[in-house]
């Protein structure tokens, strides 16, 4: 395994880290005697084998169901110096009930203290006010890490670019949760950011939202070649100094694997990556056509500029990743999400696209002519039953 100085916190990461929310049971709370065995015996397998690994981050959150509960059946069993735990508390308006979760999160644990508590989900604007404002979240975590509750404090995010560059720009977060992968670059800047700050960067499930790169169309498998898309994507992720660490979401014990397949490329990123970044390029512009790959991002609205909230910038991404890399399975479960997903993945789909006059809202895209057909064209290709959010799901 390799480790990275974690920001300020001089923590030793491993660049990978142990995501809690896909081995647990179920997304809501249940008595602990209503766990099977079989679970929480594959639970226990997957801590052991990220640790004989060398995987000494354990994430997980107070959202992520019977996450906690099922690791305080272990942790308390391992070398609590040679464990980073983490955990997350939402933000809400009450601090008492940010407070009161945070100690319900620490009970299952069966810890004294975590290493890092992530505010969970500061996904707007609205939402970094409760956390920042005098006598908010912030403050509370504060409070609990001068108890010695809790080590260093730092936010996850799903928000706007602009939204998380004011968060970190606060200088009152450790680190950072964040997405950011070969697929969605956006949030570099924010990175950027978080390396000015002295902050820790753990990236959010580049496996999973950066393309569903455990089952990838032919076509993505053939770009990405010698490498796996998994592979890759670490490859890319891990070749800026500035990450410190990718979210694994192991489901079981093997699911490290493949991941573990990257450690010894490292040294090799200049020579590997260059050929297959030019190949993707190369693909999506004969699939798109250059002066749309290069400028389709520009000028357009967010959602809440947008009539119905319809989501042109992600609709239109979704879009884009289908033509050029055939990545139809993912494109359609985002897009199907959209709608779902609060402010987790805000905004519409396109289903009423034909109902809009886009005219003001486009006026500063380049594209705005074109844009209306292709929103109502991947309405067309993506459209299909509703998804949720997997803490939505009943088990």
């Amino acid at each position: 395994m390799e480790y990275r100085r974690f920001g300020r916190t001089n923590l030793l990461m491993p660049v990978f880290s142990c995501g809690g929310m896909r081995y647990q049971y179920k997304w809501q709370d249940v008595s602990p005697g209503d766990i099977p065995v079989d679970n929480q015996a594959n639970l226990e397998a997957t801590i052991r084998r990220a640790l004989e690994v060398g995987i000494t981050h354990i994430e997980t959150a107070r959202g992520y169901g019977t996450s906690e509960m099922q690791l305080g059946r272990i942790l308390p069993k391992l070398p609590r110096d040679q464990i980073i735990v983490q955990t997350k508390v939402a933000p809400t308006d009450s601090p008492k009930e940010f407070e009161d979760t945070f100690h319900r999160s620490l009970a299952y644990l069966k810890l004294d203290h975590v290493d890092l508590l992530g505010l969970h989900g500061i996904n707007n604007a609205e939402l970094l006010h409760q956390s920042i404002r005098p006598g908010g979240c912030l403050e509370v975590a504060q409070k609990l890490q001068q108890q010695g509750k809790v080590r260093f404090i730092g936010f996850s995010t799903h928000a706007p670019l602009d939204v998380i560059i004011r968060a970190i720009d606060t200088d009152q977060f450790d680190y950072v949760n964040l997405h950011w992968y070969y697929i969605n670059q956006t949030n570099w800047a924010a990175i950027e950011a978080a390396t000015r700050h002295e902050m820790g960067v753990f990236i959010i499930s580049p496996s999973n939202k950066g393309g569903m790169l455990y089952q990838p169309s032919q076509k993505l498998i053939d770009l990405c070649a010698p490498l796996s898309p998994i592979v890759f994507n670490n490859l890319f992720c891990l070749s800026q100094p500035q990450v410190h660490t990718l979210s694994v979401g192991a489901a079981r014990p093997q699911d490290f694997d493949e991941h573990l397949k990257t450690l010894a490329l490292l040294e090799r990123a200049g020579e590997l990556l260059p050929p297959i970044l030019n190949r993707l390029e190369q693909a999506a512009i004969e699939a798109l056509g250059e002066s749309w790959y290069r400028t389709w991002h520009v000028g357009l609205p967010q959602p809440e500029e947008t009539p119905y909230h319809i989501n042109i910038p992600i609709i239109l991404w979704l879009f884009n990743l289908v033509q050029a890399y055939d990545m139809h399975d993912f494109a359609k479960m985002r897009y199907n999400l959209l709608g779902n997903g609060g402010h987790w993945f805000f905004g519409r789909k396109a289903d009423c696209a034909s109902e809009v006059d886009f005219t003001q809202c486009l006026r500063n895209s380049p594209h705005a002519s074109e844009i209306p057909q292709i929103l109502r064209s991947a309405d067309r290709l993506l459209g299909g039953e509703s998804v949720r959010r997997l803490s939505q799901q009943s088990s």
